[in-house]
């Protein structure tokens, strides 16, 4: 395996005001495999390019910018685990090197902080760096085969698009996120319209909750279908999205038809290491993860 590689690693707003429980685990789990992270001092939100943009795309723009520089300054690549921080860095990245002026724009607003930018920083998903690892090198480190386990996996739209601005291989059918899951042992389930949008982005969620909320459960029940144990997400937002709106369509129900455990990736890939729960905030889910956790093999 090469040596470690060192990132800047930005939160985001979601995961560690909603979703501390993911942060450890994406703490524990990435040194583990050779990923170091060094905390970005300074960032602010990414801003959200569905929000922000729509109403200053000026600002939208320096503000992005502003924490890739920090990165920069750093000397390392960004990192971050929340699709929606993802594709604002791709995007203001884009922007900036295919229009110079755009650059000198930023440049300018900078002036007065002291901060230097010439847009080298890269963007990455951690699940990106986590699948140049390698299948084989990643599959060494399971030490608890999670067989049984049927997993419903959720890429996210903005991992994948747009696709001429994303690392992956143009296709309709991603395959990348469910081979990091099968090399823990467990099932990647196929399911309808498993690269639907989960509902939060766009501010569909803050805006209009109940539309938010069909969205989410017309993935849950394609799920239901096939008998999933767990929903995995690699986004802090469709994180939120995907438990938030069982909670909220149970109580209008009446009955917790909805119970299906929400993880991220890292705590899927933890467990397979041997890690402990409380390792991974495994014990801290707004729906409880015990009911999945039987399905593992001692």
């Amino acid at each position: 395996m090469t040596e470690a590689q060192t990132y800047s690693f930005f939160l985001g707003c979601v995961m560690p005001n909603r979703f501390p429980n993911i942060e450890k685990s994406i703490r524990v789990v990435l040194p583990k495999i050779g990923i170091e992270l060094e905390e970005l001092e300074g960032a602010s939100c990414c801003p959200a390019p569905g929000v922000i943009r729509s109403f200053s795309e000026p600002t939208w723009l320096a503000i992005a910018s502003r924490n890739l520089a920090l990165a920069e300054k750093a000397g390392h690549d960004i990192i971050t685990g929340c699709n929606g921080c993802y594709g604002t860095f791709k995007e203001a990245l884009l922007e900036v090197r295919e229009h110079p002026d755009r650059l000198k724009e930023v440049q300018k607003v900078f002036k007065g902080l002291g901060l230097k930018y010439k847009a080298k920083a890269e963007a990455k998903h951690l699940i990106e760096v986590i699948y140049d690892i390698g299948i084989e090198e990643l599959t060494k480190k399971v030490t608890r085969p999670l067989t049984g386990l049927k997993v419903g996996v959720h890429y996210g739209c903005h991992l994948l698009k747009p696709s001429k601005n994303r690392p992956w291989k143009q296709t309709e059918r991603h395959t990348f996120l469910d081979e990091l899951v099968e090399l823990t042992g467990a099932e990647s389930v196929p399911y309808k319209d498993k690269f639907m949008c989960c509902g939060a982005g766009g501010g569909v969620r803050g805006s209009n909750a109940p539309v938010s909320n069909d969205i989410a459960v017309e993935k849950l029940d394609n799920m239901m279908d096939v008998g999933v144990d767990c929903v995995l997400n690699v986004c802090s937002f469709c994180h939120l999205q995907f438990e938030v709106a069982q909670a909220q369509v149970n109580k209008e129900l009446g009955e917790k038809k909805y119970q299906i455990p929400v993880i991220y990736y890292t705590q899927l890939l933890g467990l397979a290491m041997g890690l402990e729960l409380e390792e991974l905030g495994l014990h801290q889910h707004m729906i409880k993860t015990q009911p999945m956790l039987d399905k593992i093999p001692e």
